[in-house]
């Protein structure tokens, strides 16, 4: 299409627009709202690009990419565009695999999810084990949770002083490198001065270079980066990688690409992390700006409390905590501080991981992150021997099965009507200021005595974050989004759609924009 044409076809729907816009506001005597100007504004916009684009998910050919693409041009240049979780893989001459496995192209990660869980685990995952509110069962489920070789239990890291937590991962990386089970490990270290916000893969052969690792990093990290040192390096034969789930399915991709005699995967739950290491820091200087600026951040989490827990260095480096409600949060702060492949991710428990350290379905016991449990999920027998190896070097300890209690589903309902991105989808009313943080207190501590808890909580956590998903790729793809949502997303997604009014309306609203703008 040449450029006069496009001229004309933006400049009739800019008409279009104008003329409706107008109108409507003259015959009923109102003035539209900004936030309804600019949904009208995203619409036609998006209809102009679904002219140049089909209606699905970026799927380039397959000599599109035979370089290796330079970082700095993320996200333009790279396959999945805005949608590229920065993996590391297109950093690398692997990205000539890229087409079968980045987790946003494509049918993404409906294909890496439900065509590797078996291959990796010898089975896939029980779609019969659901758990809804009509059922006693209280542990985790399998549809929700993935496989599972033993059920989901407590756990606590032991001897990793300064983890963000109580170093359940550094401390089953550091245990299977001193056992001689691996001659590496593959995990995320910290680099700059921000340290707890720059990630910086590295491939670690010593257990000083593992516990670099130990944190959590809150933006977009390039694990896949290493790939060619570690084909460089001769001596590594047996290697552990760390990562989250988008990360970890384009490993399990081309892992037998790599000169490697024993790969183990160490997974962790993952859930909306920043694009960037700035971003990262804008959201800190929005929600905690005199802590953001006065002191020494160590990382923060979204805990179970409906809270945000800002771990800092306080007074002669004693560590303190900022807590923030959720419900005081900017309600501008997703535009930027949530990455778009967040935003299209169906892999929050790490589904193809040989073991998964989480939090979400844990007892929030403590006031510390450092003295909280966590959860481990063993996917397989390999699992079985990442664990044993931490609990006989005196790493990690067990507690009893992970439980939940309390009624999840309408807590999910509630929390997707009202969240701003998805109220941006709908042109509803968006949100720019929190509670006042008495009160957002207030309701927290409401919504942790009566609401899920556990490993209910954890499903509460997961069901949003899939429903809010699923609407965000059918938003952006049409009928073509719901190819890259996995079997066991749709299974939750088609019980919500059945059984919940409020999801139904906005899953009907977004499909009913013209192309589903």
């Amino acid at each position: 299409m040449d450029a006069r044409r496009l001229k004309l076809i933006i400049l009739v729907h800019v008409c279009q627009l104008a003329t409706s816009w107008c109108f409507s506001s003259v015959s009923v005597n109102t003035v539209v709202s900004l936030d309804q100007f600019r949904w009208h504004i995203r619409c036609e916009r998006q209809q102009v690009t679904r002219l140049f684009s089909s209606s699905s998910p970026p799927q380039p050919s397959k000599q599109s990419y035979p370089k290796i693409i330079d970082p700095n041009s993320w996200p333009e240049k790279f396959p999945a565009k805005n949608h590229c979780s920065k993996c590391g893989l297109c950093e690398t001459k692997y990205v000539t695999h890229v087409i079968d496995a980045c987790a946003f192209l494509g049918e993404g990660m409906k294909r890496n999810i439900d065509g590797m869980e078996e291959r990796v685990h010898g089975r896939r995952r029980n779609l019969n084990d659901f758990m809804s509110n009509n059922d006693d069962n209280n542990t985790a489920d399998e549809a929700r949770f993935g496989v599972m070789h033993s059920p989901m239990v407590l756990a606590r890291g032991k001897q990793i002083p300064n983890a963000q937590w109580t170093g359940c991962v550094t401390g089953i990386a550091v245990s299977m490198l001193e056992a001689g089970m691996v001659d590496a490990v593959v995990c995320i270290a910290s680099s700059g001065d921000d340290g707890w916000s720059n990630p910086e893969p590295i491939l670690a052969r010593t257990v000083e270079e593992v516990i670099r690792g130990r944190g959590v990093k809150p933006a977009l990290a390039p694990s896949l980066r290493v790939l060619e040192e570690l084909e460089r390096s001769t001596d590594v034969k047996r290697l552990l990688f760390c990562g989250v789930g988008c990360a970890v399915q384009a490993f399990r991709a081309i892992e037998h690409e790599l000169p490697l005699e024993e790969v183990y995967v160490l997974g962790t739950n993952c859930a909306d992390n920043s694009p960037t290491p700035e971003a990262a820091r804008e959201f800190l200087r929005r929600i905690v700006p005199d802590v953001s600026r006065e002191k020494t951040i160590l990382g923060y989490e979204f805990m179970q409390d409906f809270r945000v827990h800002v771990k800092y260095e306080g007074i002669n480096k004693i560590l303190s905590y900022e807590r923030l409600p959720y419900f005081s949060l900017p309600g501008d702060v997703a535009e930027f501080a949530i990455s778009d492949s967040c935003l299209a991710c169906f892999d929050y428990t790490n589904a193809l991981a040989d073991v998964v350290v989480g939090y979400m379905a844990a007892p929030l016991d403590s006031n510390s992150m450092e003295q909280s449990y966590q959860t481990i999920t063993v996917r397989n027998s390999r699992g079985e021997l990442m664990v044993q190896s931490a609990l006989e070097a005196g790493r990690l300890t067990l507690g009893s099965v992970a439980t939940g209690s309390g009624s999840h589903e309408s807590f999910v309902s509630a929390t997707v009507s009202a969240d701003n991105v998805v109220q941006a989808m709908v042109g509803g009313e968006l949100k720019t200021e929190g509670m006042p943080r008495f009160v957002g207190n207030i309701v927290a501590s409401v919504m942790r005595a009566v609401g899920p808890k556990g490993v209910n909580f954890a499903r509460y956590s997961l069901d949003y974050h899939l429903l809010r998903n699923y609407l965000h790729v059918i938003d952006e793809w049409g009928e073509g989004g719901k190819s890259m949502v996995p079997e066991y997303a749709t299974t939750i997604v088609k019980k919500y759609l059945e059984t919940d009014t409020s999801f139904r309306e906005l899953a009907e609203r977004i499909q009913s924009k013209p192309d589903s703008c």
